[in-house]
């Protein structure tokens, strides 16, 4: 196996995100997310397993009456781009290897239940928020929305408030 090579400078980074933010505006007239597309997908999914279930219930319709279908949202081409993106970008790199990132004194599983944990909050976090991270908080402030702002101050807070109980995952 070949050495993985060095980690992108974060601030480069930064620039070309904020380049892949000016590109998604000027391609497709929309931001950039996540979150959309998740639900996009478990509604496809609810028209094929439960069709009368979904022609019952409100939010379903209300969601299908907004599109063409779930599956064609850009949101679900945007994911796609970036699971194959990540891919490509790990295999390219020698990065591409089952592992679970955690620190020394921490087992799998606990890392695991965490990670987990921490999806499912930040998941229901960004319906209640209308938004994840990249939607609601960069795609916001690109366009100084105040909820843009409001939303990334309070991620990075509520970050750098809990990194004092959670650090013993990493160290």
């Amino acid at each position: 196996m070949r050495e993985a090579r060095k980690y992108m400078n974060p601030y480069l980074g930064g620039v070309l995100l904020g380049l892949v933010l000016i590109v998604a505006f000027w391609v497709s007239g929309r931001g950039l997310g996540a979150s959309g597309a998740p639900k996009s997908v478990l509604v496809a999914g609810m028209q094929v397993v439960a069709p009368e279930h979904t022609e019952n219930t409100a939010f379903y319709k209300e969601y299908l009456a907004g599109h063409e279908h779930p599956l064609k949202s850009w949101l679900v081409f945007e994911m796609l781009g970036v699971l194959v993106g990540g891919f490509l970008s790990g295999a390219l790199a020698g990065r591409l290897n089952f592992k679970v990132e955690k620190g020394p004194n921490v087992t799998n599983k606990v890392r695991i239940v965490f990670a987990v944990l921490g999806g499912i909050l930040f998941g229901f976090g960004s319906q209640l928020g209308r938004g994840c991270t990249s939607g609601s908080a960069l795609t916001g402030m690109s366009v100084l929305s105040v909820g843009g702002f409001v939303t990334m101050a309070a991620i990075f807070g509520t970050a750098f408030g809990l990194a004092y109980f959670a650090r013993k995952l990493w160290l």
